[in-house]
């Protein structure tokens, strides 16, 4: 699972079809209720990596265990060959 964490403003400017926005001050709310299997594997974005980062530390903190900052929009995109 990839997950914007950006702002709707900045999700509205460009964004990857199909991921979806949670922004990084509801990701815990927002994933325990989509994901509540702790071990889903999850990939974070946002703009430069650090709330990414944030949202990454808040979910370990929440109990998840496969959760990686995968940077920003345009390393998601890179690493996905998109």
């Amino acid at each position: 699972m990839w997950i914007d964490v950006r702002t709707e403003a900045e999700h509205r400017q460009s964004h990857i079809d199909g991921d979806p926005l949670i922004p990084h001050d509801q990701i815990v709310a927002e994933v325990t209720e989509r994901f509540p299997d702790k071990d889903t594997e999850i990939n974070l974005y946002c703009r430069s990596g650090n709330r990414a980062g944030k949202a990454k530390s808040a979910l370990e903190r929440a109990g998840y265990t496969n959760v990686e900052n995968k940077g920003s929009l345009a390393e998601a995109r890179e690493a996905r060959s998109l």
